[in-house]
């Protein structure tokens, strides 16, 4: 009897088929084991002699700043056909129908980790069959950090320095909006995410998160302030809460915030990127790695986990991150999902769970900058949490969203994930709380795509790190 684990024995002695063993595992996952155990050998033939596949092509008819898109797997050998001619000839798929095709995903992993589930990364690929068109709206923004809309429709986006801006779903920008306390915009600081309050329409507040200067060091900061009436500053901005202590560095202050059904804030934070301040992701005495929860006060919502811990911050939801990027609650399910930055390779995906340890810096599926494995080299550990999906080679994940709109039904439900260093949005189809299936969008604009929210219209939004705003959508 042919078991999973010596499969993965294989896999690690010959890395040439370690990819094609965790797409078959993937399908087995999804249609069966033993049926995908007997086609393994004609994978692991097929990737020794066949021409090799991309599936990062996109059809593309620019029209100034609008391209109309549908995606196309090709070979070297192939050209993609029109996207008339695709969207002629295939339906919208459904959750049902779904087709399935080799992982996006072919260059060597970072690493010859195995996962410890068939289906936690390079899971099959998908190609969005809807004729969609991609269109840049502005190129002015000064390196965008976080873009999310207000309830009429518009949009509020943040740069780094320490500036809002508003943009109108044509394209039109307001003038930078100031009012902030002084913020520490060195590599990776600056005035980050920004949520409007659930009662933004008479309260007129906003919620932000930024890395607070100060000359004890810097630390990852949420404040609110009040838009003025004529939207030309914030007014009243204070700081709410911060996660202590202060750390002279500019690197992994996360960080995302939300507000939940019942008002309160969901907060993500890193945990400083530096060997002295990283096992504090482990520890519950300190702000660092970790998801906070608290009211729009910035007190400890009272049914936090570690409440009546002695010496645990009663804010702390969950521990044990590297440096969160990405917070988006279902809107479908109510659960909670980050996006997580990992060393080289190990990006992650995580549903949290109340008190959950999350294993940073004790378990990782990446190793060190320098090629070294994290101490210790485990990626699995009794009572800290796996997680649902990861990358190696990285996404560099950072803003995320669910697509919750009707106008694109294959979309619906699906997960969109902005990537830095790989120059894409990922798409991933998920299904009881699993990534079945994932699509690489405009991995051709060669940009850093910061964040992504749904717009009113139906339409993804996405802000890059060169200042571009892009609409993607009919």
């Amino acid at each position: 009897m042919i078991c999973l684990s010596c499969i993965f024995e294989v896999a690690n002695a010959h890395p040439f088929i370690r990819s094609e063993v965790i797409l078959v595992t993937n399908f087995a996952h999804r249609f069966g084991f033993l049926r995908c155990i007997l086609v393994l050998p004609i994978a692991i033939s097929v990737a020794a002699c066949s021409p090799e596949t991309t599936y990062s092509d996109y059809v593309s008819v620019p029209t100034d700043n609008v391209i109309l898109t549908t995606q196309v797997p090709t070979t070297s050998s192939q050209s993609a056909t029109t996207s008339t001619e695709t969207t002629a000839s295939t339906p919208t798929p459904t959750p049902v129908d779904l087709d399935f095709g080799p992982p996006f995903e072919t260059n060597p992993a970072n690493t010859l980790y195995l996962p410890a589930s068939a289906d936690q990364t390079r899971a099959p690929s998908v190609i969005t069959q809807t004729e969609y068109a991609v269109t840049i709206l502005t190129e002015e923004l000064v390196s965008p950090w976080a873009v999310t809309t207000l309830p009429d429709g518009r949009f509020l986006i943040t740069e780094k320095a320490g500036t809002l801006r508003i943009m109108t779903t044509d394209g039109a920008l307001s003038a930078p909006i100031g009012g902030f306390p002084k913020v520490d915009d060195r590599a990776q600081g600056g005035l980050l995410d920004v949520a409007p309050a659930p009662d933004f329409e008479t309260s007129r507040m906003l919620y932000f998160t930024l890395a607070e200067w100060t000359d004890e060091g810097s630390l990852t900061a949420v404040g609110r302030g009040r838009l003025a009436d004529d939207e030309k500053n914030i007014e009243n901005f204070a700081i709410i809460w911060r996660a202590i202590p202060y750390f002279d560095n500019s690197a992994h202050f996360g960080s995302r915030l939300t507000f939940d059904e019942q008002g309160n804030l969901f907060v993500t934070t890193g945990e400083r990127s530096d060997l002295v301040t990283r096992p504090n992701a482990q520890l519950l005495d300190n702000g660092y790695g970790k998801v906070v929860h608290i009211t729009p006060d910035g007190e400890p919502v009272p049914d936090n986990p570690f409440i009546g811990q002695e010496g645990a911050l009663p804010e702390i939801y969950s521990y044990g991150h590297r440096n969160v990027q990405g917070l988006v609650i279902d809107p479908q399910t109510g659960d909670i999902w980050i996006s997580e930055m990992g060393p080289r390779g190990g990006d992650e995906l995580n549903l949290i769970k109340a008190g959950g340890n999350y294993g940073w810096p004790v378990i990782s599926y990446g190793i060190e900058y320098s090629g070294d494995p994290i101490p210790g080299g485990i990626t699995v550990m009794e009572g800290m949490e796996q997680p649902v999906y990861y990358w190696d080679p990285v996404l560099a994940p950072s803003g995320m969203t669910f697509y919750s709109s009707d106008t694109i039904p294959e979309w619906k439900g699906n997960l969109f994930i902005g990537g830095l260093a790989s120059l894409r949005i990922s798409r991933l189809v998920m299904e009881n709380g699993r990534v079945i299936a994932e699509e690489w969008l405009l991995e051709e604009e060669g940009q850093r795509f910061r964040d992504v929210c749904e717009g009113a219209d139906g339409a993804i939004y996405a802000v890059t790190d060169s200042g571009r705003m892009y609409r993607i959508g009919v």
